[in-house]
């Protein structure tokens, strides 16, 4: 692992046990807590391979994994992927740093056709790291794949230096939305979910030699 996210460094001990119970009292309480599944659902195809980047107990990962889709879910706190395995078995659970992130360690190879990034990961990640994370999880996508990201525009990362490390890591802005249910983003809005796309591999055709035209 890398330097310590500031899931580590910004919250108290007991955080990820408070964050697991939080989430499974929710579930039990029949919140809807699938709006980030169901707009990863839409973008991909049916049965498509998917990344669920900083998963925490697995509540994206899993619906995605109910909807047909492959899921793969990554996060850095082993009591995080410990609940998501107890809770949500089906998808792959891994601990792993997004900052560092290299599945083929793990065995997973093939890349995915989507990737998310829920539940305010990006604020969480290792200061200065936020760069480094949107370019290993390009990294792991498909040409033409698409991440989606969403986070509150007060915590402490602009969309400005978010907007410059997405292109910095060859993802192309294709929509931003105020929330996972595609409200409108203006200036004043408080979230964003950005929607990103990787960009295309293309085969370039070798230049002809001297009369070699027939």
């Amino acid at each position: 692992m890398g330097r310590p996210t500031r899931w580590v460094t910004d919250t108290d001990e007991n955080h990820s046990q408070w964050y697991i119970e939080r989430f499974r009292a929710m579930a039990a309480d029949g919140v809807d807590l699938g709006g980030e599944a169901r707009l990863l659902d839409a973008m991909l195809p049916p049965r498509s391979r998917v990344l669920d980047a900083g998963c925490g107990p697995g509540r994206v990962g899993v619906l995605l994994h109910e909807r047909g889709h492959e899921v793969v879910g990554v996060d850095a706190d082993p009591e995080l992927i410990a609940a998501a395995r107890e809770d949500h078995p089906g998808p792959q659970w891994l601990v792993a740093d997004l900052a560092e992130l290299d599945l083929a360690r793990h065995g997973v190879i093939e890349p995915f056709a989507g990737a998310v990034l829920a539940g305010n990961v990006m604020a969480f990640v290792a200061p200065g790291t936020e760069s480094d994370v949107l370019t290993a999880i390009a990294a792991h996508l498909a040409p033409d794949g698409i991440l989606v990201v969403g986070f509150g525009a007060d915590r402490g990362y602009a969309l400005d230096d978010f907007d410059r490390h997405a292109g910095s890591a060859g993802l192309r802005r294709e929509h931003r939305f105020a929330t996972w249910d595609l409200r409108p983003w203006r200036q004043s809005s408080d979230f964003a979910v950005t929607v990103l796309r990787a960009g295309i591999h293309e085969t370039v055709a070798p230049e002809s030699t001297p009369g070699s035209e027939s």
